[in-house]
């Protein structure tokens, strides 16, 4: 039998009999599910999660972090997904599927749970992989619903005062996407909540943190459970745009009670769910660690860095975005884009990037003829080169840009009627600028999610022009305004550009960027960002006497401070003074780094940047690492910095990039480091390791 059939056939056949004995089966070394009788464990060398299987409606029986030797035991005896009362359970069905490597994705695991509830099919797909403590599920729903509940806890001052055990009741049951309830009450939690529309926002994040006692809701994508007794705890993230801006939002992402901590909101109505196709809710992520904040960021961290494999040759990059000077489209054409090439080789510049401007369509933002993102394919060459910008097409671009080693990316706009119904249009014409220029890094702006259509359908189009491009495109998704994807959303397709900061307008202070880099590194892994620097001979005088304005920075300055993240030079390279091209020298020191610095987790240092602090980031690779220091403008020259090293270790410091000596000294209390910066607005750069 087995001759006859191919080999995809017999694997599947393999797998069946494996699950049919209740053996494990490896999507890698170490991952492993298996149903046995009423048992599922699903689970790899650091996690395990036990359910009760409960014809497919599962209900967590315990949850394990296996370095830690911590076991958690759920005492909650109802599902672990609720989204209706009263209807029986039927058709539980249980698949596993592994998912091979690619250029993006490492191998996953995926355990596929279905069942039915009434009218309605659900299908919940558990995803584990062999390098991280922790299991993300997607929900899946097709069929019948008549409503969601979205189940607003009642406001406290409302409540009666408690005299007996029933009046410590609440009312209103909300959606819940998982949850779990844990022995013990003395739990820290911190809900942290994203804000992007960061042309209007300039505070990004907001932590909350309590200890949870009646049933209460919460805002964030990430809630953070420390238990004091254990000294161990777990995460919830929630895989969806920041709360002000979630799909079919009920205002709370979190429910705590005491041990009792539940996912809200799916992000989806019920208009939204199809009699005869899948609707995938927001995903939720489970992880879990031992020990204090270092353990649980870092149990985080490796979660989100398996989401998309930072390739050096494809993710890494120094850009240069000539917008950053306001000439708009006024400028670009082949003459200007060529000497900008010249400009950029000479700073060390990566990737050049063509804003809007290159195409023939014309946008909202031209500064030549006010144009439309409305029916945008009436033009069917409207994503092509404007041919009397470029009469040659792109190729002289392509071509002396390869000679210079920068690579060419492009602007591109979604067409956004009709919740993105073009999508396929537009994805067809970034795979033919790719296969006609080699051009595969598009900075994606203008888009609205206002509704699931329009989420599905750009899905659609990013998966589309990563399959027609072997997994080669990057995308630069822009979070300045609109209903977008935020940090936690589309975060596999490439990096997210953060903001539009102009010193024409006076809103770039160079601490203010450092700031936002600072506050989202603890959260979301920096080199996903693209982070501005600008041209700071550029209104100067606009500024006047400005302690913080740009010009009181060097310009080596101003780059350090992107270099936790994606740097993005947001000037016309050809408008710089002589000068200014004395940066490329650190830019190219910067680049033998870049790749092996971001490989590591991220995390800031010191204090939060206010134009006065001593303060930075760490890059931790086990026993060696990387420290970047900032002196702002503070009248010490010396300063001990908080770190996430260990206490009472010896290290060595070797200074790579800006000033620093090198240093051998012993970490004192919360990995604390004493640090020389001999002027204000400096830096240094140093590669540390643990000597003993």
């Amino acid at each position: 039998m087995k001759g006859s059939l191919t080999g995809e056939i017999y694997t599947f056949l393999l797998l069946l009999l494996l699950l049919a004995a209740g053996m494990p089966c490896s999507a890698q070394d170490g991952c492993y599910s298996r149903l046995d009788q009423d048992t599922l464990t699903i689970g790899n060398q650091f996690i395990e999660r036990k359910f009760i299987w409960n014809k497919g409606n599962m209900i967590t029986y315990s949850l394990s972090d296996k370095k830690g030797g911590k076991v958690w035991f759920n005492k909650l005896g109802k599902p672990d997904f609720y989204i209706q009362a009263g209807t029986a359970t039927q058709n539980g069905h249980y698949e596993v599927l592994v998912t091979k490597e690619d250029a993006i994705h490492i191998a996953t695991q995926e355990t596929i749970i279905s069942f039915s509830t009434g009218a309605l099919d659900v299908k919940r797909i558990y995803r584990i992989n062999a390098q991280s403590a922790s299991i993300a599920c997607e929900t899946h729903l097709k069929g019948q619903l008549a409503g969601i509940a979205v189940g607003r806890p009642a406001n406290a001052v409302d409540q009666k005062n408690i005299e007996f055990a029933e009046d410590m009741k609440v009312n209103g049951a909300a959606t819940v996407l998982d949850q779990l309830k844990l022995e013990g009450f003395h739990w820290q939690v911190k809900a942290v909540e994203f804000f992007d529309v960061t042309d209007w926002n300039n505070n990004l994040v907001l932590e909350n943190k309590f200890i949870p006692y009646r049933k209460k809701g919460y805002r964030g994508n990430l809630l953070f459970a420390h238990n004091q007794e254990k000294d161990a705890g777990f995460f919830f993230l929630k895989e969806a745009p920041g709360s002000s801006v979630q799909l079919a939002y009920g205002g709370q992402d979190f429910t705590t009670e005491f041990g009792h901590f539940a996912v809200n909101g799916l992000g989806l109505n019920a208009a939204d769910i199809c009699k005869n196709e899948w609707r995938k809710a927001y995903t939720v992520v489970l992880g879990v660690y031992s020990g204090q904040e270092l353990n649980q960021l870092q149990a985080l961290r490796s979660y989100q860095k398996t989401i998309r494999k930072n390739e050096p040759n494809r993710d890494e990059m120094v850009m240069m975005n000539t917008w950053g000077d306001r000439s708009q489209d006024a400028k670009v054409n082949e003459r200007f884009s060529l000497l900008e090439l010249e400009a950029a080789a000479k700073l060390g510049i990566t990737h050049f990037q063509i804003d809007d401007g290159w195409q023939q369509g014309k946008s909202p933002n031209s500064a030549l003829a006010k144009g439309s993102f409305t029916n945008i394919w009436t033009n069917p060459n409207y994503w092509k080169p404007d041919t009397i910008k470029y009469p040659n097409g792109l190729g002289p671009i392509v071509k002396r840009g390869k000679a210079l080693g920068i690579e060419i990316c492009l602007w591109f706009n979604p067409s956004i009627q009709h919740d993105y119904a073009d999508w396929e249009k537009d994805a067809s014409a970034m795979v033919e600028l790719y296969r006609m220029y080699d051009i595969r890094t598009f900075k994606i702006d203008g888009l609205s999610i206002p509704n699931k259509q329009s989420e599905i359908n750009l899905t659609k189009m990013f998966n589309k022009v990563l399959s027609e491009t072997d997994n080669q495109a990057v995308f630069n998704l822009d979070a300045t305004a609109g209903r977008r994807g935020g940090y936690h959303l589309f975060t596999e397709y490439g990096n997210i550009f953060l903001e539009n900061r102009y010193t024409d307008w006076q809103n770039y202070y160079p601490y203010w960027t450092l700031r936002n880099l600072w506050q989202l590194a603890k959260y979301v892994p920096p080199e996903k960002l693209q982070i501005e620097f600008l041209n700071k001979w550029r209104n100067a005088d606009k500024y006047g006497h400005d302690l913080f304005a740009p010009s009181q920075y060097t310009f080596g300055y101003l780059f350090a401070i992107t270099m936790a993240a994606q740097p993005l030079a947001w000037f016309e390279g050809t408008v710089l003074p002589k000068e200014a091209l004395e940066l490329g020298i650190l830019i190219n020191k910067y680049k033998k780094v870049q790749h092996d610095f971001h490989q590591g987790t991220i995390l800031p240092i010191g204090e939060e940047p206010s134009g006065k602090s001593w303060t930075g980031f760490q890059s931790i690779h086990k026993n060696r690492g990387y420290f970047i220091v900032f002196r702002e403008n503070t009248l010490d020259e010396t300063d001990v910095l908080e770190t996430w090293l260990p206490e009472k270790v010896k290290i060595q410091l070797k200074p790579l990039l800006g000033r620093g000596k090198a240093i051998i000294q012993t970490t004192g209390r919360k990995g604390a480091l004493k640090v020389v910066l001999p002027a204000i607005n400096d830096f240094v750069m140093y590669s540390y390791t643990i000597l003993k």
